[in-house]
């Protein structure tokens, strides 16, 4: 664990994140309430006619399941593990909020993780800035010569350029592809099977536990951290997305690793986190202390925990 400067630590446990009055502070969010009913909302057609095909064919999925391959249910579910952490462990906790640093085989894993759950977030701005670096590194390197005396370094620059450069294709490969053609191989799956199950129907589950910590954690629970707040803690949002459901404690103390007071309970990421540590693959974990939350309970929590 790392310590928190001094400044910060006060900022989120009271300090500058304190409402100047509660009053101040429901007038403020009524008046955003009010100025977003004015504004308006655009309907994107072509995103719910998109939508609707992908859930139709995610409710098609359900009845293969009877007639697949045992092998095909936990494959599926593995692939469901490895898009939730590079959502929740690769683009939300460690290149959204830095909340602890990563080597270069964990960034290229959750990378490829991340591509697996095609989720274009603001990691894809990160993404962006790296890719011309990536890319010119490569090119640089390989006209000098030197990587050829270097396989090993020659193979991971070049995943990483290409994959970075060609995301899209990345997407392809990893959210569809690959998922369909393991059980295909390996098990002798059909392949509509293959498709519809680790691909489609998890992809789609994936984008749905998503969008729960976007909108079921905003509106159903308990604020105990900041009651000023819409996020709050949600039990069955945190199950289905991997320890992302504990959301007021997140809004108040965004810089915690563990996106949760609690550690290791429900929080499949943390665990994942923790475990890379051990491996000597992460590092620099920034926590919450006991004191700042204690004492950013009393100040503005619900008083509900």
């Amino acid at each position: 664990m790392v310590a928190f400067p001094k400044s910060e630590l006060r900022a989120a446990a009271g300090g500058r994140c304190e409402p100047e009055g509660a009053e101040s502070r429901e007038t403020e969010a009524e008046c955003g309430d009010a100025k977003e009913e004015k504004r308006g909302q655009t309907i994107v057609w072509r995103n719910v006619v998109l939508m609707a095909l992908l859930h139709l064919a995610a409710v098609y999925a359900l009845q293969l399941i009877p007639r697949a391959h045992p092998f095909t249910w936990i494959w599926s579910y593995v692939c469901f593990l490895i898009t939730g952490l590079g959502i929740t462990a690769g683009a939300h906790r460690l290149w959204s909020h830095r909340s602890y640093k990563a080597k270069f085989p964990l960034r290229m894993f959750l990378a490829a993780a991340n591509s697996m759950a095609f989720q274009v977030g603001r990691c894809f701005y990160f993404v962006v800035v790296i890719i011309s670096v990536l890319w010119a590194l490569f090119r640089y390197f390989r006209s000098l010569g030197w990587l050829w005396d270097n396989p090993l370094l020659f193979k991971l620059l070049y995943l990483c350029a290409v994959l970075f450069r060609y995301y899209k294709l990345s997407v392809v490969m990893m959210c569809f592809v690959v998922p369909t053609l393991v059980p295909w191989y390996f098990w002798d799956e059909s392949i509509w099977n293959s498709y519809f199950l680790p691909g489609i129907l998890r992809y789609t589950i994936c984008l749905n536990c998503t969008w729960l910590v976007n909108s079921a954690a905003h509106i159903y629970g308990n604020r105990p951290y900041d009651k000023y707040i819409n996020p709050r803690e949600n039990c069955l949002v945190t199950f289905g997305a991997m320890g992302e459901g504990f959301h007021n404690f997140h809004h108040t103390f965004p810089f915690d690793y563990s996106a949760s007071e609690f550690g290791l309970r429900l929080n499949p990421t943390t665990c994942f986190i923790d475990f890379m540590c051990l491996l000597g693959l992460a590092s620099n974990r920034k926590k919450a202390t006991p004191e700042m939350i204690k004492s950013r309970k009393l100040r503005t929590g619900d008083g509900s925990a």
